[in-house]
């Protein structure tokens, strides 16, 4: 009998985002201090194994009406079953031969979920690694994020781009360039792998909390672009330069250079983004240390820069005073890392 485990992990935006959906570039790394775990075992027939929120049990009424507020009429398996459909028709369409049986698909994840680290995507793409482990097929590394990608925007109708498909495929460090005539032409970006050692001092802070429905964010503004509005494809084309000079400043080795544009960042999302009050004041919370600021997705998360150990602990410090969690995040290298903590899993 057959069984296969995998695992994907959290990401934070570093720098460009969201200009992912716009024909920009990004930079983003995974980190291993959460994950989600999957795990295919050969069964006589397809199943999804329903997970804690797929279950829908709640204390209360209010608990519902929040939780379908943030989190919709579905849970997890929804993912996992529309990552199923498109490998398998991946492979029938590229005449690629399976093998002749079937799974039991079960997975677990502690990410904090709708705070903007994709959790929801991890679940995706940990599926997809499974699948190709567990049918011995071989889908090159650059394709494989446009399939999690149209399984979560085409399948299922979630307001997505690529970067976070990207990220949690590769692991480690990564450049994303959309730009446009590129991607139409190939259906992807092109991707460049850093050196996470390049990066400077890092923290990822959160708040369960404070999440957000990230696809809400991002519809009048998408609108807006679609409508050739020229605030929002200038503030689209300046992420980009922002996230392009990060690259350059890391691989010229001048990480002095990275701090301003995490604000400058954040600053520019501030514009032209509807941001909550809550969310941003722990942008601005955070910046109160010294320490740089802006979000790690939609909103929820934050991620930035710190000069030192008594820098972090008054970041530290001030975030936990409005009720973040705050970390230096470990980079996921591959799947095969460890998170540093399996506790309070929940099947979501």
């Amino acid at each position: 009998m057959k069984t296969v485990n995998t695992r994907s992990f959290p990401r934070a935006g570093f720098l460009g985002n969201p200009s992912d959906g716009y024909f920009g570039k990004t930079m983003s790394f995974a980190f291993s201090d959460y994950c989600v775990d999957l795990t295919l075992t050969e069964s006589a027939k397809m199943r999804f194994v329903p997970g804690e929120v797929d279950d829908a049990t709640f204390d209360s009424p209010e608990k519902l009406v929040r939780d379908i507020r943030l989190y919709g009429y579905y849970g997890g398996i929804r993912m996992l079953k529309a990552v199923a459909k498109l490998f398998f028709e991946y492979c029938f369409e590229n005449g690629i031969r399976l093998e002749n049986r079937n799974f039991t698909a079960e997975y677990r994840t502690n990410i904090p979920r709708l705070v903007g680290l994709s959790g929801s995507s991890a679940i995706c793409s940990a599926m997809l690694k499974a699948l190709m482990k567990f049918y011995s097929v071989e889908i090159p590394l650059e394709h494989t994020p446009t399939i999690c990608l149209e399984a979560e925007k085409l399948e299922l109708g979630i307001n997505c781009g690529f970067q976070d498909r990207v990220i949690q495929m590769y692991n480690g460090l990564v450049f994303m360039d959309f730009e446009k005539s590129f991607v139409e032409a190939n259906n992807r970006g092109i991707y460049e792998r850093l050196d996470p050692a390049l990066l400077p001092n890092i923290y990822v802070a959160f708040d369960p909390n404070r999440a957000e429905e990230s696809g809400k964010a991002h519809k009048k503004v998408k609108k807006l672009f679609e409508e050739k509005k020229p605030d929002i494809l200038s503030a689209m084309s300046e992420f980009a330069d922002i996230a392009q000079k990060g690259r350059d400043a890391l691989v010229a080795g001048k990480k002095e250079l990275i701090a301003d544009l995490v604000n400058a960042n954040f600053d520019l999302r501030d514009k032209i983004f509807n941001v909550a009050e809550l969310n941003r004041n722990m942008v601005m919370t955070a910046r109160e240390s010294g320490a740089s600021a802006k979000f790690a997705g939609s909103g929820g998360a934050i991620v930035g820069t710190y000069e030192d150990e008594a820098q972090f602990a008054a970041l530290s410090a001030k975030l936990s005073g409005i009720g973040c969690t705050t970390f230096k995040p470990s980079i996921a290298v591959n799947d095969d890392t460890l998170p540093k903590s399996t506790e309070n899993w929940r099947s979501s």
